[in-house]
Formats: C-alpha cells, sequence, structure tokens
C-alpha cells in the first residue's frame, strides 16, 4: 500500500485527524498553522521528522502527495486553488467556498488538475448514516420522496469564556455565520444516502436573539434556519443548517416509496426501520429497531477516531482514490453544489423564502452567471468588510451591555 506523504494546514481542527491518517498508512510530513504553540505541540506529538511552518507561502513548498485543508471555515478556496495548481491532492474541511466566485474559481482548478479534491465531510460515515445508506442502496424502500436532517448544536452563551475560546476576536468568522452556511453535517448524509442533488431551495429564519443578559458581539439574532430543497430525481429535502433549538445531536430520516428508515433521536447508533405494511419484504418485519453495525473491516478501527468514526472513513475514501484514482465520494461538484445551497439559502432567508436555483457548475454557462459574485457576509483576512448581512434582521446588533464583557475578555487574552 502505497503512503501517501500529507501536509496539515491549520492545526485546532487539524490535529483532530493525526491518528485517522496514521491508521490509513499515511505521513505527516508537514502542519502550518500562525500560532507557535500550536506547531510545537504538533512536532511533540508527531516527532522531529515533520517540519513545522508559519506561513502557508512555505507550508505549500515542502514535498507532499496531499493537504488537508482545517483554517477558518470560510478561508479554504484560495488554498485549495494554490495546491490543485501545483497538482497536489486536496482534502478540505467542511465547506469548499465562502462565496459563488470561489465556487467557480475551484471548479475550473479542479478540472485543470491532475490532482484529486475532496470535501472532508464526516457525518455521512457516522455509522447510524452508513446503514441508512445500505439499506436505501439495497432497494426494499423504493425511490426516495421526503428526507430530513438536523444538525443541532446549541450552546451556554452566558459562559464568556467558552464563547471565547470558540469566537476569539469580534471579527472572528463564527461571529458573523449565517445559519444556513454551516449546512454540510445535515445536507451531506441525505445526498450521500439517496444520490439527489439539490437544484432549487428556499430557507425561512428562525429569529430569537440572545437575552440582554447573554454576552456577544455577534451580529447574528438567527438561532435556526429552516432550510428546502428540491431535488434533480423530484424529491424534496428539509434541514437545517448549524441550528441552536433543541438537545445537542443530529437525526436524519429517509421517507420512500415502500417506507422509511431514521435514526432515533438521543438513542446512539439506534435505527427504526419501518415498511408499509402491504410491502413488507420477504423475511422482514413491518417494524423494526435495532442497533447500526458496521461490517466494514475497520468497523473497530474507526471507532477510536472522532465524529461516530466519520473523521477515519473521511481519510481512508480520500487516500483510497488518491492511490487507485478514481473520483471521491463527495468531488467538488458534490461540495460546491452544498456551498451553493447554503449561500443561496442565506439569500433566500434574507427574502423570506424566496426561491433560487442551485447552479451547475459543470456547466459553463452557470459559472458564468456566479463567476464574479463575490458578496460575503465574513470580514476578508486581509481586513475587508462583509459585503452581506449576517442576520434575517440586518439591524440587529448586540446591546453595549452584553459586548463588554466579551470585549473584556478579549482585551484579557491580548485578541483583537
Amino acid at each position: 500500500m502505497k503512503t501517501i506523504r500529507i501536509g496539515v494546514f491549520g492545526l485546532s481542527r487539524g490535529a483532530s485527524f493525526f491518528d485517522s491518517i496514521l491508521a490509513n498508512n499515511g505521513e505527516i510530513v508537514a502542519v502550518c498553522d500562525s500560532r507557535p504553540k500550536a506547531r510545537q505541540d504538533a512536532v511533540d506529538r508527531l516527532g522531529g521528522g515533520v517540519a513545522a511552518y508559519e506561513t502557508f507561502d512555505e507550508f505549500i513548498e515542502h514535498p507532499m502527495d496531499a493537504v488537508l485543508l482545517a483554517n477558518f471555515f470560510p478561508e479554504h478556496a484560495p488554498y485549495a486553488i494554490r495546491a490543485l495548481e501545483k497538482n497536489i491532492h486536496v482534502l478540505s474541511e467542511c465547506t469548499s467556498n465562502g462565496t459563488m466566485a470561489e465556487g467557480v474559481a475551484l471548479v475550473r482548478a479542479a478540472e485543470k488538475s491532475s490532482a484529486i479534491y475532496m470535501l472532508a465531510e464526516n457525518y455521512p460515515f457516522m455509522r447510524f448514516n452508513q446503514e441508512m445508506k445500505r439499506v436505501y442502496d439495497g432497494g426494499t424502500l423504493g425511490k426516495i420522496m421526503y428526507a430530513e436532517g438536523e444538525y443541532n448544536h446549541p450552546a451556554d452563551w452566558s459562559n464568556v469564556s467558552l464563547v471565547t475560546d470558540l469566537r476569539p476576536g469580534e471579527k472572528h468568522w463564527r461571529n458573523h455565520l449565517p445559519r444556513t452556511y454551516y449546512v454540510t453535517h445535515s445536507l451531506a448524509p441525505l445526498m450521500y444516502a439517496t444520490g439527489s442533488n439539490p437544484i432549487r431551495v428556499t430557507a425561512m429564519p428562525v429569529y430569537a436573539p440572545l437575552p440582554d443578559d447573554c454576552p456577544s458581539v455577534s451580529p447574528v439574532g438567527d438561532f435556526a434556519a429552516i432550510i428546502t430543497t428540491l431535488n434533480d430525481d423530484d424529491s424534496v429535502f428539509k434541514f437545517t443548517g448549524c441550528a441552536g433549538f433543541g438537545g445537542h445531536g443530529n437525526s436524519y430520516r429517509l421517507c420512500c416509496k415502500k417506507g422509511q428508515i431514521e435514526n432515533l433521536r438521543g438513542m446512539g447508533d439506534t435505527v427504526m426501520l419501518r415498511y408499509n405494511g402491504w410491502q413488507i419484504p420477504e423475511g422482514m418485519q413491518e417494524v423494526q429497531s435495532y442497533e447500526a453495525r458496521l461490517s466494514d473491516k475497520d468497523a473497530e478501527l474507526s471507532r477510536k477516531a472522532g465524529h461516530g468514526g466519520g473523521d477515519f472513513f473521511v481519510i481512508r475514501h480520500f487516500f483510497e482514490s488518491i492511490r487507485n484514482q478514481t473520483p471521491p465520494p463527495f468531488d467538488v461538484y458534490f461540495a460546491t453544489r452544498m456551498a451553493s445551497v447554503a449561500i443561496l439559502g442565506h439569500r433566500s432567508l434574507m427574502e423570506r423564502g424566496v426561491p433560487y436555483d442551485i447552479p451547475d457548475f459543470k456547466n459553463e454557462e452557470d459559472r458564468k452567471q456566479y463567476e464574479n459574485d463575490t458578496l460575503s457576509p465574513f470580514w476578508g483576512s486581509d481586513g475587508s468588510a462583509p459585503t452581506y448581512p449576517s442576520c434575517s434582521h440586518p439591524d440587529y446588533a448586540p446591546t453595549e451591555e452584553q459586548r463588554a464583557p466579551m470585549l473584556a475578555e478579549f482585551a484579557r487574552r491580548g485578541i483583537r
């Protein structure tokens, strides 16, 4: 088995992949992070043979077969493009592009490159999601008609220290993240299980700003977004981005012509499979609940990885694609389609549900429509201000009383 030499850019999230990389016969040859301590921690953990760089310009010149991009959420595309131009394989953590124009540029770069691009989306590889795909692929449920996906991640916003850990700075991307943007964890499992591709999106906001006594510097007063897509096979999906309501967790449901399958909220890897009473397959029951188990050769090994084993399978699929020169499960078209749902879904939300068609970036005509669309709710790495609102109520802003404890904590930590 060929050893894949890989570099890791961004060590907050990137370091959590180290064990999965090594378990899949990868060699981490270089790391990159602006923080000296993060670099030193990585060297201490991996050994003196790994090179550590402060800047991407230095890092990308290091000999490597592939790069894992784990830098800030909306800033992956420019770095992915630079790697692809050097024919370095790219595994991009989270979203593929922060603007529609970046999505166009990324697809064009991927098509010109001899390297493979894959989105490092891990939730489809959770055990219950792999079981749902296995059952759907088996055909006993029939064609998909409707599916749901939720990714719920509430937080204790009264905990100033915790919030500052996650959002270190008033201009940090998390403080400006629209609720539709972090969509991959809720949408990707549905697309992966069914093969359905969104072609039209509409979204509605759940506006619920934090209480006056809750510290915040974020201009996002939405607590969730409810997103709906029409897909290329006439099915419909309903899902959230990263929602702040309910208990922490994620849930999925596939409703098909002959029955449905879903994971049960709060029940670990338990799934419920139900067939219509008049369409029960031979040897099956009308209703059955059971724990999803993997028959995969690496099932036990994956249990040591994060996100229900998802991190392990992301690395394995990426490396297999490189070694076998086969398409990855989440290629550049899959990735940019999800990013388009996120970005255009937010525009729909801002217009109270006006639908937007999702472009197909395989088509040059669709690319041309968006190649100059640079609207963004985020502060740029060059200090440029957002060019699009991040909240369904653009005039919303936290009070000075809310801002004070956050600003004081930023000052205490030396964060600007």
